[in-house]
């Protein structure tokens, strides 16, 4: 009997990004212990200390969920539950962002990312100098950004942030990336604001 190649053939298996799994961990950990509206997750710090896990990806896995209606964060308070919408429903913001051609809503955070970068070179010049003054290390777009964001506020720019990071994920480690990375930070030191924004541009790879 001859070969069937295309009957044998098996689909590639999708590659599980960290920060989503541990999304849908958190999300059991919330259904398993009977968490509900208003209930409020342990601290950033102990989460991640308990999972084993770093601030950055448990950092992304909340963005995950807040994204999907699934807790909500508050400057100063911490994660809260949320009340699952009507049948499940997803929220209309995240059903939004699903329907759309991942390079719409890459270029979309890229905007976002180079109004908040051009916001934080106008931040005072110390507290740019003691985040992004230069150490010696290699640096990472999680430890980067996290610095812009501080930098630049808790604003309506930021919470776009967190919305469109689901989506549309920081880039891999690559040299191209340390450069555009080293270029966003010195012309935030700089106080450059037209340069920081101009650095956003093409930073997710498209």
């Amino acid at each position: 009997m001859p070969d069937e190649p295309s009957a044998r053939r098996l689909t590639p298996l999708r590659r599980e990004r960290l920060y989503e799994s541990l999304a849908a961990h958190i999300s059991d950990f919330i259904e398993a212990q009977g968490l509900v509206g208003g209930d409020r997750l342990p601290p950033e710090r102990q989460l991640a200390a308990e999972l084993g896990v770093s601030r950055a990806t448990l950092s992304r896995a909340l963005a995950a969920l807040e994204t999907r209606g699934r807790i909500e964060v508050r400057h100063g308070v911490g994660a809260l539950v949320r009340e699952p919408g009507p049948a499940g429903g997803v929220p209309t913001w995240e059903a939004s962002l699903a329907a759309r051609p991942r390079s719409e809503v890459l270029v979309a955070r890229e905007a976002v990312l180079a109004g908040l970068a051009r916001t934080a070179a106008g931040a005072d010049s110390s507290l740019r100098t003691a985040m992004l003054a230069p150490d010696g290390r290699q640096r990472t777009f999680d430890h980067t950004w996290r610095c812009v964001r501080r930098l630049a506020g808790d604003g309506l720019l930021a919470e776009l942030d967190d919305a469109l990071a689901g989506h549309a994920p920081g880039p891999g480690d690559s040299a191209e990336v340390h450069q555009r990375l080293d270029a966003l930070a010195d012309a935030v030191l700089r106080g450059d604001a037209a340069a920081a924004a101009t650095t956003c541009q093409g930073m997710l790879g498209g």
